[in-house]
C-alpha cells in the first residue's frame, strides 16, 4: 500500500502547470533544480542573483532540502538580492539566530515533555517559518512560478515529489536531515531530507524546459588525507560520499544541460553562520553560469 501512496504521489507531482504563453517566446525556456547541502545551499544565492541580471525567468523550479528553501524563495518572487540580505540577516547573524530560537523554546515543562524530552530538538517546520521570509506563501497553488520538492519516504524507501498543498511542510520535510532533525510527517508517511533520495532534482524539468540547469552544493570531506575524522564528521562526510556516488549515477544516465558545483571548500551542513564566507568562496559560479547560458542559449538559436 505504501508503494501505491509514493507512486501516485511522484505521478501527480510531476504534472506541473504549463509555462503562461507570456513566458514563451523566442528564447528557450529555462528550469532550475537546487540541490541539497545545508549552510552550502547558500551559494544557490548566486545563481537566483545571476538569472536576475540576465532578465531570465524560470518557467520552474524544483529543490532538495535548502535547495527546496531556496528555491521557494525565487518562486516566490523574491530577487536574489533581496534572499541574499534576509539570509544574512537572519542564519548569517549569530544575535538573530539566538534571538528567534529562544522564541523557539516550550513555555512551559508540560510543553517541553508533551511529546517526549528530545533535547535540542525543535518542529521544523515552526523554526522555518521563524527564519524565512514573508514573501513565501502558505500553499504552492500561491508561487509565481511551479515548483516541485522533493522529500524522502523513510519507510517505503523512495522519492516523494510535492507540487501542490501546503508549502512549509514540505519545505520542513525536505529538509529534515538526519541526525539534525527529527523526521517530519507528512500525508501520512514519515519523511526525511530530500537530498537522500535525490540530491539534484533535475530529471523532473527535463521535458518541462528547453535548458535545465542542476546546481551541486553536496561538496565532499576535504583534508590532506591524513586526518582521522571524528564521529560527527564521519557521519556528515559519509552522507557526502553517498549522495556524491548518486549523482555520478544520475549523470551517466541522463544530464542536465548544464550542471554546476559551487566552491563550497569545508563549510560544514550546519555553518549558516559562515553566510558570508560561503558567498565569498562560491561567487565564481557566476561567471560560470553565464557562460554556460551564453553557450546553451546560442546553440539553440542557430539550430
Amino acid at each position: 500500500m505504501a508503494g501505491v501512496e509514493v507512486q501516485q504521489a511522484e505521478k501527480t507531482s510531476t504534472e506541473l502547470p504549463a509555462a503562461p504563453d507570456s513566458a514563451r517566446g523566442s528564447l528557450p525556456r529555462v528550469a532550475v533544480a537546487f540541490g541539497g547541502g545545508g549552510a552550502r545551499g547558500l551559494s544557490h544565492i548566486h545563481i537566483i542573483e545571476t538569472l536576475d541580471e540576465l532578465g531570465i525567468r524560470p518557467v520552474a523550479i524544483a529543490g532538495s532540502s535548502i535547495g527546496a528553501i531556496m528555491g521557494a524563495g525565487m518562486a516566490a518572487g523574491m530577487t536574489g538580492a533581496a534572499i541574499r540580505e534576509h539570509a544574512l540577516m537572519t542564519v548569517g547573524n549569530k544575535g538573530a539566530v539566538v534571538s528567534r530560537l529562544w522564541g523557539l523554546r516550550p513555555q512551559t515543562v508540560r510543553d517541553a515533555v508533551a511529546n517526549g524530552v528530545r533535547i535540542g530538538q525543535f518542529n521544523l517546520e515552526r523554526i522555518l517559518k521563524a527564519f524565512l521570509p514573508s514573501e513565501l506563501p502558505e500553499r504552492f497553488e500561491d508561487l509565481q512560478i511551479p515548483m516541485t520538492v522533493t522529500a524522502t519516504d523513510y519507510y517505503a524507501q523512495a522519492e516523494v515529489l510535492v507540487s501542490e498543498g501546503a508549502l512549509f511542510p514540505a519545505l520542513a520535510a525536505s529538509s529534515a536531515i538526519p541526525a539534525v532533525f527529527m523526521p517530519v510527517r507528512l500525508h501520512g508517511r514519515v519523511m526525511i531530507d530530500g537530498g537522500i533520495s535525490n540530491p539534484v532534482p533535475y530529471e523532473c524539468l527535463m521535458d518541462l524546459a528547453d535548458i535545465v540547469i542542476g546546481i551541486d552544493v553536496v561538496g565532499a570531506p576535504e583534508g590532506d588525507g591524513t586526518h582521522i575524522p571524528n564521529r560527527m564528521e564521519s557521519i556528515f562526510g559519509s552522507g557526502q560520499l553517498m549522495m556524491q556516488t548518486a549523482i555520478s549515477l544520475k549523470l551517466r544516465l541522463q544530464a542536465p544541460h548544464i550542471f554546476l558545483r559551487p566552491v563550497v571548500g569545508r563549510t560544514g551542513v550546519m555553518d549558516f553562520l559562515k553566510a558570508r564566507d560561503v558567498l565569498t568562496m562560491s561567487a565564481g559560479v557566476k561567471d560560470e553560469l553565464k557562460y554556460a547560458l551564453d553557450r546553451e542559449i546560442e546553440a539553440r538559436l542557430k539550430a
